[in-house]
């Protein structure tokens, strides 16, 4: 199993919390890759795909939707994955986190997580305290759920 990190960013918050995800990911070698350079040979069967964009417009940014309808015309059968946000705390917001996870399941992948969303302090950022921290914490949490799910498959 090997792990990609997949996003779009707009001010850089959102790559930042693709890349301490990835430092919960650790132990798969993981890779942290801009959406737009995602090919459907990067991710195949038993790997563990994640997938963040900002909030633009009520939903995930275009690019992160054509990168996801490019994979999913493929299919991600096989493939586990889970979706996050970059957004700003608010009482009413779109949710491009569970828009991404709802894609994932629709092409095929297993999601093993919640939708996840993390905060900013404005449009631009930067990202609320502690928000990087969650991040790594919800990549072990992934890496812990991705392994024992690997391990039900092969069992």
């Amino acid at each position: 199993m090997k792990a990609l990190i997949v996003y779009d960013s707009g001010f850089g918050n959102t790559k930042s919390i693709a890349e301490a995800i990835a430092t919960g990911l650790a132990s798969l070698d993981a890779k942290v890759l801009p959406v737009g350079q995602l090919r459907p040979d990067d991710i195949s069967s038993g790997d563990l795909l994640v997938v963040g964009s900002p909030i633009n417009g009520w939903r995930p940014t275009q690019k992160t939707m054509e990168a996801l309808s490019r994979l999913g015309s493929r299919g991600l059968a096989g493939v586990v994955g889970a979706g996050f946000d970059t957004r700003v705390k608010l009482f009413i917001h779109g949710d491009a986190a569970k828009k991404i996870t709802k894609t994932l399941k629709e092409a095929g992948a297993s999601t093993i997580s919640k939708p996840m969303a993390f905060y900013v302090k404005g449009t631009e950022g930067p990202l609320l305290d502690g928000e990087t921290s969650r991040a790594t914490a919800w990549g072990e949490e992934l890496l812990s759920i991705a392994k024992e799910y690997g391990t039900q498959r092969s069992a």
